[in-house]
């Protein structure tokens, strides 16, 4: 039998803690992912961030109730006793410092969204595992829905001329702007269009963003965002013959069981199916995009 990794996690203070762990280490659930187990945890959590410090105490308390999970002190005793990481925690601000203090351990590393919310701090996330010589990944869940999966296997369409994705964008200011929702449209975009977009223009008020990307290449890629009325994810896929509409509710299968079965094959051969340089891309785009919402003006990446 394969051996089972030990997972570590780092950060207890976003719902995606007690959703890996229930597909990772329950062998019942509908979608478990096979290959790893979650034996070792750090709660870390930011005391300026409601979102991080109000929900921590519920999440540890169902990691050690429901999974038996080792709560330890530093990220580094959660690297030590693990095979891999998942580095968690919900604020973007925090993952430099966290990923600076596991990088000499060399451990297999996904950080969930946002990767970071600076060009500055993704750079330095990246050297490190350069430097260190350990595979590194990070996307949002919805990169991986089974819709968007399967609206790019149309290849009898043709070609991939441009995309629109729309989505909820809630602000938090801890994570500016775009960084926080945002993550979540451009993930959907990038997969489907790929890195080298040029430069950036965003439409703003009170209840709505809409971001306009053009690609190197001539292609168009659009990003709405929501704060009133529609919550729900979904988009368009424009080929050379037909549109597809990518509906995110058309499957079952959560989006954090497809996106755990792309990070355990990750962990397992330390092949990222993301490239660090996409997702250093994709924090730049929504960095244009934040300074273009808060000019008016048309940013270049």
């Amino acid at each position: 039998m394969e051996k089972l990794l030990n997972i570590g996690m780092i950060g207890l203070d976003t719902s995606h803690v007690t959703a890996f762990a229930r597909l990772l280490n329950d062998p019942g659930q509908q979608h478990h992912v096979p290959g790893g187990r979650v034996t070792a945890a750090f709660p870390g959590g930011s005391p300026d961030f409601a979102m991080s410090w109000s929900r921590l105490p519920g999440f540890k308390k169902e990691l050690v109730d429901a999974y038996g999970v080792n709560i330890v002190e530093s990220p580094e005793q959660a690297a030590e006793q693990s095979d891999a990481v998942l580095l968690l925690s919900v604020d973007g601000r925090v993952h430099l410092e966290q990923l600076r203090r596991i990088a000499p351990l060399r451990r297999p590393v996904f950080v969930d969204k946002p990767f970071a919310v600076s060009s500055e701090d993704a750079r330095g996330m990246a050297e490190l595992a350069a430097e260190y010589g350990f595979p590194l990944m990070s996307c949002s869940a919805l990169r991986y829905a089974e819709a968007l999966s399967q609206a790019l296997l149309a290849e009898g369409e043709g070609s991939i001329i441009g995309a629109d994705y729309y989505g909820p964008m809630e602000i938090q200011p801890t994570q500016p702007g775009f960084f926080w929702y945002g993550i979540h449209t451009a993930e959907m975009l990038y997969r489907t269009l790929g890195t080298g977009c040029a430069r950036v223009t965003v439409t703003t008020n009170d209840d709505h963003d809409q971001v306009v990307g053009v690609w190197a290449d001539g292609r168009v890629g659009t990003i709405r965002g929501n704060r009133k009325g529609n919550k729900t994810f979904g988009g368009l896929v424009h080929r050379e013959k037909g549109t597809s509409f990518v509906d995110y509710n058309a499957s079952s299968k959560p989006y954090y069981a497809s996106l755990l079965e792309h990070v355990m094959e990750m962990f397992k051969d330390g092949s990222p199916d993301v490239a660090v340089v996409e997702t250093l891309e994709i924090i730049r785009f929504l960095e244009a995009a934040n300074e273009s919402r808060a000019s008016g003006l048309t940013v270049a990446l």
